[in-house]
């Protein structure tokens, strides 16, 4: 079992056990100073555990590797806790008709999963600590030609990658200074004198011998996984690498959302569900925010435009304007600093308050609450143009948010729309709920810390 697999299943034992027990010794505190009630049983402290568990289990806190040492990270498994809590209370008050034993103390949930924060990041921070400086010391190894390791190498600087990376060849004839030929390195590898944690193959080298096929097996069995290269993307970096995609890309598998009714059906449902409950409960944000467009300019406080959604059909979306109307004209994007969005604009941009409105194209079925950007007719015609199968994003409805936005900032440019069309082809593949779930966490982070423009 690898150290990373170790530290997961570790991690989530320590989080069912100090769940269970911050919530008796919470409780216990209670009777002390209130007679509120009997010690809690464990029994009932499974249902904070489940949801505290999977609210964490949404955000990566068990994944090997999420940096738990980032502050992105805190502020996820704060906002998760904050959303375990609520659905613990929502349960517990309203859903549940009979006696239950949490139904004692309101004070006693809230206090609770506030006391989990730091003790669950704390040791989060230690263990990714530990098994990190054992990473430093395990290499990525990368097997391609020439161009293949140069497009390796750039994407990994891309990506923000610190962990060291070698790099090798499969063509024993390759002349490239300082590449080592695969073969000659498979020994060391498996004898520990060349620590990797994982091997990465171009798939154009498919002209592996037997003996080396044999190898790169019991590798894998010894604990040193070998990938594709794309499915490396997937795995690591959870996006699809453009430069796998062709016409018959297709028709691998995944695409759930795309060719089963059911999943269409049911994300439907939820997404009249809850844009109506959303416009009834974000009203009050919309008429204010309204108000102050009108009082800053005198002009008119919606925006609409034509944008791409499902099937290529194009629809009205609305939005609270956050720019000059006389501006309509200027630079297709929108750039840091734009001097034609208006002071109310910069505000509702950052929090996003000015994406409200478009739950009533959700509510119309236009668009869903997750999925791909709603890009602008005048850009989608440029990209199809520029860009082999981006029409394939698609496939599916836009979403108010979505994968490519909680993972990539405000694109202003073909490449940042290139980079972009990576994860959204991840999430066409990839789709399911919990994903959904995931994506619905983030956005909260990036509307509470102001990260949109």
């Amino acid at each position: 079992m690898t150290s990373t697999r170790k530290s997961s299943l570790l991690l989530l034992a320590l989080d069912t056990v100090l769940t269970v027990l911050v919530f008796n010794l919470i409780g216990h505190y209670r009777i002390e100073r209130h007679g509120v009630s009997p010690p809690f049983a464990v029994a009932p402290m499974l249902v904070p555990a489940a949801f505290f568990v999977f609210a964490i289990y949404l955000i990566d806190g068990y994944r090997g590797r999420t940096n738990m040492q980032s502050l992105d990270y805190t502020s996820l498994h704060i906002i998760a806790t904050i959303c375990a809590a609520l659905a613990t209370l929502l349960l517990t008050f309203v859903f549940i008709p009979f006696d239950f034993e949490l139904q004692s103390s309101r004070a006693v949930i809230a206090i609770s999963f506030l006391v989990l924060i730091p003790f669950t990041l704390g040791y989060r921070q230690l263990i990714a600590k530990r098994v990190n400086s054992g990473r430093e010391d395990r290499n990525l190894l990368f097997v391609g030609d020439p161009a293949s390791r140069e497009a390796f190498r750039t994407e990994c600087a891309k990506m923000k990658v610190s962990q060291p990376v070698l790099y090798a060849s499969n063509n024993p004839a390759d002349p490239t200074p300082g590449i080592t030929p695969f073969v000659s390195m498979l020994g060391d590898i498996r004898d520990g004198r060349i620590p990797v944690e994982a091997i990465i193959l171009r798939e154009s080298h498919r002209d592996l011998s037997s003996e080396t096929a044999q190898e790169l097996v019991s590798l894998y069995f010894g604990g040193v996984p070998t990938y594709t290269l794309e499915l490396f993307h997937q795995v690591y970096w959870q996006k699809i690498p453009l430069y796998r995609l062709n016409p018959t890309w297709l028709f691998q598998e995944g695409f759930q959302i795309a060719r089963e009714p059911v999943f269409e059906r049911l994300k439907r449902a939820s997404d009249i569900v809850l844009s109506a409950l959303g416009l009834l409960l974000a009203s009050p944000l919309i008429a204010g925010s309204a108000a102050l467009i009108w009082l800053e300019d005198r002009d008119s406080v919606w925006f609409f435009q034509t944008r791409i959604g499902r099937s290529q059909v194009p629809f009205q979306l609305v939005k609270l304007r956050t720019m000059r109307v006389q501006s309509a004209g200027g630079d297709l994007y929108t750039q840091n600093n734009d001097p034609r969005i208006t002071r109310i604009g910069s505000f509702l941009r950052r929090s996003r308050l000015d994406e409200l409105p478009q739950l009533w194209n959700v509510l119309r079925g236009e668009m869903s609450l997750i999925g791909p950007r709603a890009e602008w007719n005048r850009l989608v015609a440029d990209y199809e143009k520029l860009i082999p199968c981006y029409s394939y994003r698609h496939l599916v409805k836009p979403g108010i948010t979505g994968w490519a936005q909680v993972n990539y900032p405000y694109g202003a440019s073909l490449d940042d729309t290139l980079r972009k069309l990576e994860y959204d082809l991840y999430y066409i593949r990839h789709f399911s709920f919990l994903l959904d779930a995931s994506i619905v966490l983030k956005t909260v982070q990036i509307m509470l810390f102001g990260k949109g423009r």
